[in-house]
């Protein structure tokens, strides 16, 4: 009788065949799964040391009666948040009487801009580099320059007007407040048209010419081709546009911290404003963290539904 032997298949000792196959594929999976994690990682640390954390912290601050002035703190439960919701409608009138302007009107500059500038003309990139340029001075010195051009003694605005003969004495534009809310929107509009004329431009350049085109070919007037053809392709970046601008506009600080300070008697604190007084004028850093709550809760719809907008985008 012949005996038969079996010999192990290469390997451990008693290992199935393609084991060791098996346990290379798991390691490389596994390094599949780690290396994104180890790329992600510093800069998740970076943003939670800087983003989240203290905004964790500030967000606690709003249950702790907790002053500038020491570092002692004491749980009063809801009561800045009481406190803090007698001094929200104004506040978030104001601030909505800031934002909404100081974003439908860049928007609507910035649109006519994009249009001409996707015509054929001479010039068109000199004209479309001079555009860009109040973009990308400093918000700060943005401020000052209005400020100059508003100032009731030595301003360009009203000195302009005084040699033009349509007033014969200085006008305290900043002094009023309709006047103040007006200056910081038109200062604010100044800064911010040329972003969004660059990107509805981006849109209106990766639409097809032949389109627009063939609707002129076939009697479509501008007002129709810009309704039916034009608009259409702009839509979904408009909106993720607008909505961008509105939650910047929404917690924007320097222009009307510049040009008015909050006032007058006021007129023009948002809610950046009133957190900065509260901080750093009033020294209570809980009154101030409660504000910020509620100034967050508000505003945190709009940045959800600018998530969504952009991910169906992408």
């Amino acid at each position: 009788m012949t005996s038969v032997i079996h010999l192990p298949a290469r390997g451990a000792p008693g290992a199935p065949p393609g084991g060791h196959s098996e346990s290379k594929r798991a390691r490389a999976d596994l390094r599949k799964r780690v290396f994104p994690i180890l790329l992600i990682l510093p800069a998740a640390t970076l943003l939670a040391a800087v983003l989240i954390y203290p905004l964790l912290v500030a967000l606690a601050d709003a249950f702790f009666e907790h002053s500038l002035l020491g570092p002692e703190r004491s749980f009063v439960g809801l009561e800045n948040l009481i406190n803090a919701v007698d001094k929200l409608w104004p506040l978030l009138r104001t601030t909505l009487l800031f934002a909404v302007p100081a974003t439908v009107a860049p928007f609507l500059i910035g649109l006519v801009a994009a249009l001409g500038l996707n015509q054929r003309m001479r010039g068109r990139a000199v004209l479309r580099s001079m555009l860009l340029f109040p973009w990308v001075l400093p918000g700060v010195v943005v401020s000052f320059l209005w400020l100059w051009i508003f100032d009731a003694n030595y301003g360009v605005l009203n000195g302009v007007l005084r040699v033009g003969g349509v007033i014969d004495q200085n006008i305290g534009w900043l002094d009023t407040e309709g006047g103040a809310m007006l200056a910081v929107i038109v200062a604010r509009t100044w800064a911010t048209f040329p972003w969004m004329m660059v990107m509805l431009l981006a849109a209106l350049q990766s639409f097809p010419a032949e389109v627009t085109e063939a609707a002129h070919v076939d009697g479509a007037n501008a007002v129709q081709r810009f309704r039916y053809v034009t608009w259409p392709s702009l839509r979904p970046v408009a909106g993720v546009v607008v909505m961008l601008e509105f939650i910047w506009n929404f917690q924007h600080f320097d222009t009307i911290y510049v040009l008015t300070g909050g006032g007058p008697a006021r007129a023009t604190t948002t809610f950046s404003l009133a957190v900065y007084e509260t901080a750093f004028k009033g020294f209570d850093l809980g009154a101030a963290s409660a504000i910020g709550f509620l100034w967050m809760l508000f505003l945190l719809p709009v940045v959800v539904l600018y998530l969504r907008r952009a991910e169906a985008q992408t």
